[in-house]
């Protein structure tokens, strides 16, 4: 199936590359809000600690610290870490030479969450709400990516001035 998938990622004319999401193996796949995304044509899965044959170069890293995203990001390929805080901190050290973007947000999350041990950063998205934003903010489309995410609606109407001020 996989060699079928990267057929049909050769031969489809995608006007930037794939979306890269690197899916830590003790992600809950039931749970995890990127899942529906693994028949879209224009994202790629990798199960860390295993990369895909996919090159990286032209490619960002979306995490804490970076730059800013912008439009000017657009043409870059665009590498997600998908796990809980904690494991998506141990995996960046695999992709510490990727240059880092960051969301300008402020991004609010809708995805519920408690944690006995750790609080989420300020701003911590769930990945497809980190997704979604990331794409709008290089200026990339957005429709279709929050379809089948339960929480969309709260998402969009708690973010609805930076939907609107950027357009």
């Amino acid at each position: 199936m996989e060699s079928t998938r990267q057929a049909l990622l050769n031969s489809t004319l995608l006007p930037y590359p794939p979306t890269i999401i690197v899916v830590h193996p003790r992600e809950n796949r039931s749970k995890c809000t990127v899942e529906p995304l693994r028949t879209k044509p224009d994202f790629v899965f990798w199960t860390y600690p295993q990369c895909g044959t996919e090159s990286l170069d032209g490619y960002i890293r979306l995490g804490i610290g970076g730059a800013p995203l912008s439009p000017n990001d657009t043409l870059c390929g665009l590498l997600v870490l998908d796990g809980t805080w904690k494991l998506a901190g141990r995996m960046e050290s695999e992709f510490s030479e990727m240059p880092v973007r960051s969301l300008s947000g402020p991004w609010q999350t809708a995805y519920p969450r408690v944690s006995k041990l750790h609080e989420d950063p300020s701003g911590g998205l769930a990945t497809i709400e980190a997704i979604f934003a990331a794409f709008h903010e290089m200026g990339r489309p957005t429709e279709g990516l929050l379809d089948q995410y339960h929480w969309k609606d709260e998402f969009r109407q708690r973010n609805w001035r930076l939907l609107v001020d950027a357009r």
